[in-house]
């Protein structure tokens, strides 16, 4: 009889990123817990840690993997997985309920060459080994990493949405069940820990979600709520975002060193990702909207500003020929409208419509997921519908990131 689990997918990951440069750069007696929704079921894990945009190494002191109690400590969270088990169910709204709160919280080391502590050298990535860790999809398990000697927190990029974020304690609580109130606190900072791979079924893959700040934040959460509601059990979604970043240009100042990396850099490391069959990329609307002149912004000049031709001349060297070479189907996603926002002009948003006519007719891509028409007003589809505009006229509410996710096509879930 075959056995079960035959193949590694990724089951959680996201991309890594110059982390905003404030005045504290550097880490001492830190444990850092971030909650994974397994999707699938499986038997073993791996753990891909990342130091891309550190400038020296990174020791993991200490690492592990155990079954969560946070959903029982936690029953307010919208939470939910990819897969339902006989241990969890998923309501209407999409919400997780947790029947395995009681199980005994008991840490599994993530070891590296058999090693219990690793370094990450600067600029690199490292990968631990396979741990023997049973999995049932619709759980979550926590990963806990805890750093004893001054660490450069250089790598890591910033998410949110329902299924996101983590914590982080002062002192080395990486091994127990609860960390202590008064000394740890929430963060969406997700440091190092860059995707973590299952070995699985056979059936199940992986869907990358590649893009910017809206990528960043809230729509792969929704769009894996909706897996649970609907029933696509066999799909993880995998994000590649980092806010701020552009498909042609990057900044080298550390005012904006957190919009990360260019397209050309971020997207054959980005799409290292084991199982995927296909990627959405969502991307361009930075290099449209930060140019303003160095008379403004020394760091934004209009020098950097691309025509529409120069958007899709990157995307077809930059994404759609990678893509290729590895095999995945690639999907376009148009831009979301800008009026109103801060830089807006009628020239921005020629741009931006020319680009958008590209990403939904050209035949280079596998079909297009068109956010703009899921959340563009009917009288105005220069601007946001109502109730779809977060309030600075260029991210998103709630309501419409659910939107978007509502409009990835099945075809893409299946």
């Amino acid at each position: 009889m075959p056995e079960k689990f035959s193949k590694w997918v990724a089951c959680w990951g996201n991309a890594t990123s110059i982390t905003d440069r404030k005045e504290a750069t550097y880490a001492k007696d830190l444990t850092l817990r971030y909650p994974i929704r397994a999707c699938f079921s499986g038997n073993k894990l791996r753990f891909h840690f990342s130091n891309l945009t550190g400038t020296e190494p990174v020791t993991i002191s200490e690492a592990y993997v155990a079954h969560s109690q946070a959903t029982s400590a936690q029953p307010s969270r919208n939470l939910a997985a990819c897969e339902q088990s006989s241990q969890h169910s998923v309501d209407s709204r999409g919400q997780l309920s947790d029947a395995s709160s009681n199980i005994e919280y008991t840490p599994t080391a993530i070891t590296f060459g058999g090693r219990t502590s690793a370094a990450i050298p600067a600029g690199e990535e490292i990968l631990s080994d396979e741990i023997p860790f049973d999995v049932t999809a619709g759980e979550t398990f926590d990963v806990s990493l805890y750093f004893a000697d001054f660490t450069q927190m250089n790598a890591g990029t910033a998410i949110t949405g329902p299924l996101s974020g983590g914590k982080y304690s002062y002192g080395n609580f990486a091994k127990s069940a609860t960390l202590p109130n008064d000394l740890t606190r929430k963060t969406n900072w997700i440091y190092f820990l860059n995707t973590i791979d299952i070995f699985t079924e056979e059936k199940n893959f992986a869907l990358v979600c590649f893009g910017d700040s809206i990528t960043a934040q809230d729509w792969p959460d929704y769009l894996t709520l909706r897996c649970a509601r609907e029933g696509f059990n066999n799909v993880s979604i995998i994000r590649r975002a980092v806010s701020g970043t552009r498909i042609l240009r990057e900044y080298s100042c550390i005012t904006y060193a957190a919009y990360g990396l260019k397209g050309a850099t971020r997207f054959p490391i980005e799409m290292n990702v084991a199982g995927a069959r296909a990627v959405i990329v969502q991307h361009g609307i930075n290099d449209i909207i930060h140019p303003v002149g160095v008379e403004v912004n020394k760091f934004r000049p209009w020098s950097d500003m691309p025509t529409a031709d120069d958007l899709i001349n990157g995307v077809r060297s930059l994404y759609i020929t990678h893509a290729r070479k590895l095999g995945l189907k690639i999907y376009s996603g148009t831009l979301l409208p800008i009026y109103g926002w801060r830089t807006y002009n009628e020239n921005r948003d020629i741009i931006r419509t020319a680009f958008n006519e590209w990403l939904r007719t050209a035949p280079d891509f596998d079909g297009c997921v068109d956010f703009d028409k899921a959340v563009r007003g009917h009288d105005d589809p220069k601007a946001f519908a109502t109730g779809f505009d977060s309030g600075d006229h260029l991210h998103p509410s709630a309501k419409a990131y659910e939107a978007m996710a509502e409009c990835v096509p099945e075809e893409l879930l299946k």
